[in-house]
């Protein structure tokens, strides 16, 4: 009996993507560490090589939606991205859809007029609707440097949810899922599984580690994991897992979607 390779391909992809909202097994996650058969100390889950293929990135308000640039400030650009640094902003969770480009022109004049930075420090915000903005100049395909994390601006994205997310304060799904979006696309680009481990260098001791000290980071982490902070708050911390999981659902979903394809393509017309 012939056996439709189409059928079968389409089906493997709708498997990935009912698995999109569970879970993924622990052994498929590198980074996590398994418990020793004699119930000593947890000893590392070795790296496997996977396949490559980068999500579509999500819908984006650009810049220009909500702030114009007489006098464009300089951008610094890195190589890579190699991690992404969740925030939230501390504001008001009572917002309009409407409200957000005045929250984000607050914020930006916030970190130039108080802090004496050269534009917002986030890459990219989310607002609680989920819709993402583009917040840092410089182009949201490119590696912009920011002004997020000190001591790791350097090869990172850092994405904001607006809003105040401690203890008790639910975190929409819509955030959620635009903040995983986010980070499986901007990964993806450079070849970084949201579970990997990547190995950044601080450049300030005012974070949590030395200048010129290196630290292991998942790839998906909050801002707290890098400076002594309460952000992105204890609720949408505690979600970071869950982030990491649909995340690399997503880039699953792309691997699938790409085999799919190559494969209709080499079939005969």
């Amino acid at each position: 009996m012939d056996i439709d390779r189409r059928l079968v391909l389409r089906r493997a992809l709708q498997a990935v993507s009912a698995g999109a909202v569970t879970a993924l097994p622990a052994a498929a996650r590198p980074w996590r560490r398994a418990e020793s058969e004699d119930g000593g100390a947890p000893t590392p889950v070795q790296p496997v090589a996977r396949p490559r293929a980068v999500p579509q990135a999500p819908p984006i308000v650009l810049r220009s939606t909500w702030q114009t640039e007489p006098n464009p400030p300089a951008v610094q650009y890195d190589r890579e991205v190699r991690a992404v640094l969740i925030h939230h902003t501390d504001d008001p969770n009572s917002y309009g859809p409407e409200d957000v480009p005045d929250i984000l022109r607050a914020i930006r004049r916030d970190h130039l007029e108080f802090r004496g930075w050269d534009d917002i420090g986030y890459n990219f915000l989310v607002d609680r609707f989920g819709t993402v903005y583009e917040g840092r100049l410089g182009g949201i395909d490119r590696p912009v440097v920011g002004a997020h994390t000190m001591g790791f601006n350097r090869d990172t994205v850092g994405v904001a949810a607006i809003g105040t997310y401690t203890a008790g304060i639910p975190v929409p799904d819509a955030v959620l899922e635009s903040i995983a979006r986010v980070a499986a696309w901007k990964l993806g680009t450079y070849g970084i599984h949201p579970g990997d481990r990547s190995t950044l260098t601080s450049t300030n001791s005012g974070s949590r580690f030395p200048v010129g000290a290196t630290h292991e980071f998942t790839a998906v982490s909050g801002h707290r994991d890098a400076f002594c902070t309460l952000c992105p708050g204890e609720s949408l911390y505690a979600q970071i897992p869950g982030i990491i999981d649909r995340a690399e659902s997503l880039q699953e979903e792309a691997v699938a979607r790409q085999n799919m394809s190559a494969a209709d393509s080499a079939l005969p017309v």
